[in-house]
């Protein structure tokens, strides 16, 4: 009798926000089913905030996309919770937001909500919110001044002329939710990223326990590092100071590996971004160096793909990656 050897599918535990975590996930979910994301719940803007002050409910914004990113469902249903209304007092409101409000009217519980949408959209894996607190970022810019909320950070920033120094969440210290952890314990590689720097990706790291565990985790540990410059948030950043500000968020012995893009872009794509402010998040040639003084190994790669004039990693080639790194953990 033979027996048919079963395709090894890693672990792997990716902690972020915005739209680099949910391409990231459809990537993912072509290699490994056992995916968790950890999702962060800070933002307040859009038709996310609009619910989140209207019905006291923690933001469904990058839930829902990550959901949908590893959704296994009719096109027509993927299309009908990406649907955005044109007019009306819903004008601007998604239905997948609705449909998630509705959920937790349903079930009087955000983590309920959730496990029971994932349930309805047949996802590979499991998405989690970094916490059930009602939690709001906070920024220090380099001059001083306090921003309070997601939405405002960058403007103010921008409007300031001053760089972010610091970014906390209030309350602070807020609980995880306990399977969130038990993830990361069981994980065979972590990964952070990509998505926006201060609001999307170090808010998870202020989250009671989450860098302790992350820490003590064997699993690998690599944080990629987005493609290009975020107006008001990573001004004139390269690798290093994005890397920096991860640290300064959490601990110095948090990575084992930074993954960056060596991938140019095409001029005229790459127009349209400098006018929005937005420039390459470029590698120095010391970096390996500085980095591997910290313990840590940069892997300099092509991974960009390029959709209707809209900078995107590679997800396929990533997540390739990614997954040889889970496989050759001890």
């Amino acid at each position: 009798m033979s027996f048919k050897k079963e395709r090894y599918e890693p672990k792997v535990v990716v902690v972020g926000g915005g739209t680099g975590l949910s391409i990231l996930l459809k990537g993912l979910k072509e290699f490994t089913k056992n995916i968790t994301a950890i999702v962060t719940v800070a933002d307040d803007g859009g038709g996310s905030g609009v619910l989140r002050e209207d019905l006291g409910m923690l933001p469904p914004g990058d839930i829902r996309a990550c959901m949908l990113a590893l959704a296994n469902t009719e096109p027509t249903m993927e299309k009908l919770f990406q649907y955005r209304f044109e007019e009306g007092m819903l004008k601007g409101q998604s239905f997948g937001n609705i449909f998630i409000a509705a959920m937790n009217g349903i079930y009087g519980n955000f983590e309920t909500a959730i496990k029971e949408s994932s349930n309805v959209l047949a996802i590979t894996g499991k998405v989690y919110p970094m916490t059930l607190d009602n939690v709001r970022i906070k920024a220090e810019l380099q001059n001083g001044k306090m921003v309070e909320g997601e939405s405002y950070i960058s403007i103010e920033s921008t409007k300031e002329k001053s760089k972010i120094k610091k970014v906390s969440i209030d309350p602070e210290i807020p609980k995880p939710l306990p399977e969130a952890i038990e993830s990361i314990k069981e994980a065979d590689i972590i990964v952070l990223g990509p998505g926006s720097l201060y609001t999307s990706v170090i808010p998870n790291l202020l989250v009671k326990d989450i860098v302790e565990a992350i820490v003590k985790s064997p699993a690998p540990k690599a944080y990629i590092v987005n493609v290009m410059t975020e107006p008001g948030e990573t001004d004139d950043y390269k690798v290093l100071e994005h890397v920096q500000a991860i640290l300064d968020h959490s601990r110095d012995d948090l990575l084992n590996y930074v993954i960056a893009n060596t991938q140019d872009v095409p001029i005229e794509t790459l127009e349209k971004y400098i006018h929005d402010g937005s420039v390459p998040v470029k590698i120095q040639n010391s970096d390996e160096k500085t980095l591997a003084k910290k313990g840590i190994t940069l892997i300099a790669n092509s991974l960009i793909d390029i959709k209707k004039d809209y900078i995107r990693h590679d997800n396929i080639n990533l997540s390739k990656l990614l997954v040889q790194l889970a496989k050759s953990r001890p």
